[in-house]
């Protein structure tokens, strides 16, 4: 499942607009930055993707301010009276993978969805968006979220009944980018790491193990190590004691996960929280030949700016065939990708509408 385009209507600060993720041939974007300073949006689009896909469409909510308004002008501008409806998103999606015998992409829209559509096609559109919904809940779609609000406590390893949590992939868990409440993904983190290394070790003690117990493990590694090898770090496994993740940084010492730098913690969550939804998701195949999309906003934070235009290469050669969504307000992340991976949503001075910019047009200041 890939995203091919999104449209949002009176959503945060936009108005009508559509956004597309896809090459003019058709084909869906492996990579997109979304690039734009504070209160354009970024966020909204992420939460809008999360929100609007196959197993989990769901009403957005109504903002307090006027739609396209920005805060500090929504008492001096007048609303515009064709974005007083409720606002709702449609995002089209290449099921690749998924279904490889469907061509077209398929539509997902908000509950509340105004289209401009006869009542037959409305009726066909939601037959076929609730049989993809029972499809989802049984196996793919996958869909990965990472906040901007996402922190690292210094919490211990807990393992707990993995096939209802780490080994289950729940189309349906829905995504938060603003509750730092619910962003603390150090254990979670954390347990994928150890789940991982503990599983395999566990089945080269045995001769019927199935095959997928190393799978995990494996692709860990192949994918920590693209994210992690420019810096001299390696993932080692875990301690045998504590059972906390252990690395290797360039001086050989041996440092726990709490004890990386925290820059390094990130890049490291965003590759075990996609491999762990990617084989929960698909437990029959390798997690890096699988598709699936992950969102993560602010990719930029507490990275030093001498890695800010690598972190594209990174991720695109750790999973080559997921199709990353990034956020960032960085100049140095938008350099590090080419014309057509940049998104850049701009708001004039004095204007209240979002601009949206692709292309050559987007690297443009």
């Amino acid at each position: 499942m890939l995203l091919a385009r999104i449209r949002l209507v009176g959503l945060g600060p936009f108005g009508d607009i559509t956004l597309p993720l896809c090459e003019a041939d058709g084909s869906p974007r492996r990579l997109c930055v979304i690039f734009g300073g504070e209160g354009v949006g970024k966020t909204a689009v992420l939460s809008a993707i999360a929100t609007t896909r196959p197993g989990h469409a769901v009403a957005q909510l109504v903002s307090a301010r006027a739609p396209g308004a920005p805060a500090s002008l929504s008492g001096a501008l007048r609303p515009d009276p064709r974005l007083e409806a409720p606002p709702f998103v449609v995002a089209e999606w290449l099921l690749g993978d998924d279904d490889p015998a469907r061509p077209h992409p398929l539509c997902v829209a908000s509950p509340n969805a105004r289209l401009d559509e006869r009542d037959d096609e409305a009726l066909l559109r939601r037959r076929e968006q609730a049989l993809f919904d029972r499809r989802a809940g049984e196996r793919g779609f996958v869909l990965v979220s990472l906040s901007g609000a996402r922190w690292f406590s210094r919490t211990p390893v807990l393992l707990t009944t993995p096939e209802r949590t780490l080994l289950r992939y729940d189309v349906r868990a829905s995504a938060s980018f603003d509750d730092a409440s619910r962003t603390d993904i150090a254990r979670e983190t954390k347990q994928v790491l150890s789940f991982a290394c503990i599983t395999a070790a566990l089945s080269r003690r045995s001769d019927d193990a199935p095959a997928s117990a190393c799978r995990l493990e494996t692709a860990l590694v192949g994918v920590l190590g693209a994210l992690l090898d420019e810096d001299g770090v390696t993932f080692v496994g875990v301690d045998p004691v504590r059972l906390e993740p252990v690395f290797r940084d360039v001086d050989d010492r041996l440092v726990e996960f709490d004890d990386l730098p925290r820059s390094l913690r990130h890049l490291v969550a965003f590759g075990a929280h996609a491999v762990r939804s990617l084989a929960a998701a698909f437990p029959d195949r390798d997690p890096r030949e699988a598709e699936g999309v992950v969102l993560i906003d602010d990719v930029e934070i507490e990275q030093p700016a001498h890695r800010l235009r690598t972190l594209v290469p990174r991720l695109r050669r750790a999973l080559p065939r997921v199709q990353w969504i990034l956020t960032s307000s960085s100049p140095d992340v938008a350099l590090g990708c080419a014309p057509g991976e940049i998104i850049a949503l701009r708001r004039l001075p004095g204007a209240a509408a979002i601009e949206m910019h692709e292309g050559e047009d987007a690297v443009l200041h």
